[in-house]
């Protein structure tokens, strides 16, 4: 008997209100969750979903794009069976770029598969590692506004926080050093420039992250330039994590030919489950530890990025607890923190709310 096959690809978008602004890099800004719930229907009845989270300063894609091209995209994936991933790979990839499309796409076809068959993405992609460390984005903002979140956050139970760093460096630095009074040993920091720095204030600003008591740096230089963030990374004055550089596994045999991370970051809101296990493996393969980060997600997204954090190539926090940033969400059940870390075996049964969905529909 045939394997179930896919009959319809849509998605729905939907906005949640945050607790205020997320701000990073030169001048982006974030003021409410505007996502797209992407759903694939079999013809069995069986439903697999996931979040998209377009970025238009990062990705190049809005709400109305994303459901585009998933329109676009249903013809290539209509009558495939949901067993046939070779088939569903090449019709997901049959346009560029669409990151974030692309990437909820291939979670909400493994959420189906799973489904199909009676399980869960508990059951298939569960790893090893069923508790992982969590961080916090913490936004650009006042020195008070900054501090206050941070307290709040780790009051919620996080114990690692990036900070976004880049618009104003002395500003920046005693931030940090205040974060460092507040917190003492207890809450890791690490900064993400967002490739604010040029090659000429680099060092000093990394020297000073890192006596500053940082961990380590993401994409302190612009992805461009190539050879300078290769020729920074060759100084070892910080860890550096490769974010924006590494949206794609070419991207990331690129950046290991030219050897200029320490660090990947790898987010399932762009690269899905697919590309995101096979970055994280190649680049442990190459020596280099691994991360799992946020583009802002909200539960759902959050529960699948905490899936991929539990493989065993994850060594560092992952960015699992933007949903404190959320006023609401639309989950059937909060996600909540313990000294730093996520039980991601505990949050099997986590579902989308149908009410809340309704409610928070575009």
């Amino acid at each position: 008997m045939s394997a179930p096959r896919v009959v319809r690809v849509e998605g729905l978008p939907y906005r949640l209100p945050l607790k205020g602004t997320l701000a990073w890099g030169a001048s982006s800004a974030l003021r409410a969750a505007e996502h797209v719930l992407v759903r694939v229907t079999l013809d069995d009845g069986t439903v697999g979903t996931a979040e998209a989270t377009p970025r238009p300063t990062i990705y190049g894609e809005t709400s109305t794009s994303v459901v585009a091209i998933l329109r676009h995209l249903e013809a290539a994936l209509t009558g495939l069976e949901i067993t046939d991933e070779a088939a569903l790979t090449q019709g997901r990839n049959s346009v560029a770029n669409n990151h974030t499309a692309r990437g909820a796409l291939d979670m909400a076809l493994h959420d189906a598969r799973a489904r199909a068959q009676g399980l869960t993405l508990w059951d298939t992609l569960l790893g090893t590692k069923t508790r992982v460390r969590v961080s916090f984005i913490l936004g650009i903002d006042t020195p008070a506004g900054m501090l206050a979140e941070a307290e709040r956050v780790v009051g919620a139970g996080v114990r690692c926080l990036k900070v976004k760093v880049g618009r104003d460096h002395t500003r920046d630095l005693r931030v940090l050093a205040e974060l460092r009074r507040t917190f003492g040993e207890a809450v890791q920091l690490y900064a993400d420039s967002n490739e604010t720095l040029s090659p000429e204030q680099a060092p000093a600003a990394l020297a000073a992250m890192r006596d500053a008591g940082l961990t380590y740096v993401e994409e302190p230089l612009p992805v461009r330039q190539l050879r300078a963030r290769a020729a920074l990374h060759a100084r070892a004055i910080l860890p550096i994590v490769a974010d924006d550089s590494c949206f794609t596994p070419a991207d990331l045999d690129r950046e290991l030919d030219f050897d200029t991370f320490d660090i990947l970051n790898v987010k399932t809101a762009r690269n899905g489950f697919t590309d995101g296990l096979g970055m994280l493996r190649t680049a442990a393969a190459h020596g280099k530890r691994g991360m799992v980060g946020s583009q802002a997600s909200t539960g759902l997204g959050t529960l699948h990025a905490a899936l991929l954090a539990t493989q065993p190539e994850v060594s560092e926090p992952c960015e699992l607890s933007f949903v404190l940033k959320l006023k609401d969400d639309l989950l059937n059940r909060d996600i909540t923190f313990q000294d730093g870390w996520l039980d991601v075996a505990a949050l099997r049964g986590a579902e989308l709310d149908p009410a809340k969905l309704e409610r928070y529909r575009l």
